[in-house]
């Protein structure tokens, strides 16, 4: 028998057997290409441009209502505006609230920096609980400091 043999059957197919191999090169030639598309594209959508608006006598429209403001103090009283309210008169007082004012009302949560990060959580839950969805918590925006090595 000859086995190995060049000019036979099985020489041949073993030859010709398909690639297993996936050429990714095109591919990534793509996605490169999509990226340098996109990143041309992405500022050219956040620019504006410049529109002389006409003037009319039309009155502005009013401006949204004061934010209801909702303190959390260090010693973990609850207020909202200058009120002082226990815990179970917090809730009841915020759905009066709502149900008042509707819920398109913003809320603003001032919480002192001291107090427990599970407190501020309890009091954001309980605020969206009574059924607010426009709620902001409140910072001191951090001064500059200078770089130190």
């Amino acid at each position: 028998m000859a086995m190995g043999v060049p000019g036979s059957a099985a020489g041949r197919r073993r030859r010709r057997a398909p690639m297993a191999e996936i050429n990714v090169t095109p591919m990534v030639d793509v996605m490169l290409v999509l990226l340098i598309i996109f990143m041309v594209a992405a500022p050219l959508l956040v620019t504006g441009t410049a529109v002389d608006l006409p003037e009319t006598s039309a009155r502005a429209l009013p401006a949204d209502e004061e934010p209801l403001a909702i303190t959390l103090t260090r010693d973990g009283r609850r207020q909202i505006g200058d009120e002082t309210l226990p815990d179970a008169a917090f809730a009841a007082r915020l759905a009066a609230i709502r149900a008042a004012r509707g819920n398109a009302v913003r809320v603003v949560i001032r919480a002192d920096a001291a107090i427990p990060y599970g407190e501020v959580a309890r009091l954001l839950a309980d605020v969206t609980g009574a059924g607010f969805t426009r709620v902001a918590l409140v910072n001191r925006p951090r001064a500059e400091r200078p770089f130190a090595p």
